[in-house]
């Protein structure tokens, strides 16, 4: 069983305003302007933390005109909650068969 998660990812998705703009993307595909009337968050902000998504592999973006899109790439997501699952079964069989370290 796996019993780590890929804290580059979770640290990524820790932000309110990564997983806000996350949680938008899985709705639909929106470009910038859309995600600032969502977010009510800065140009520069927004492009920012849209880089460190990108960078991450959680969005991928599609040139339309002048205008770029962002659309959720849900691999990576389902990665961590793959992750997050197993934990949970490892900590479910820990209960199950009472495993605990001994103290000194």
């Amino acid at each position: 069983m796996l019993t780590s998660v890929d804290t580059d990812l979770l640290r990524v998705l820790a932000d309110p305003l990564r997983l806000r703009i996350v949680t938008l993307l899985a709705e639909e595909t929106l470009c910038s302007t859309h995600l600032i009337e969502e977010t009510g968050a800065r140009q520069t902000n927004l492009s920012n933390h849209l880089k460190v998504l990108r960078d991450a592999g959680v969005v991928e973006t599609e040139p339309c005109g002048r205008f770029t899109y962002y659309r959720l790439k849900p691999d990576g997501i389902a990665t961590l909650a793959g992750q997050f699952a197993d934990l949970a079964e490892t900590a479910r069989a820990t209960a199950e068969n009472n495993v605990k370290r001994s103290c000194p």
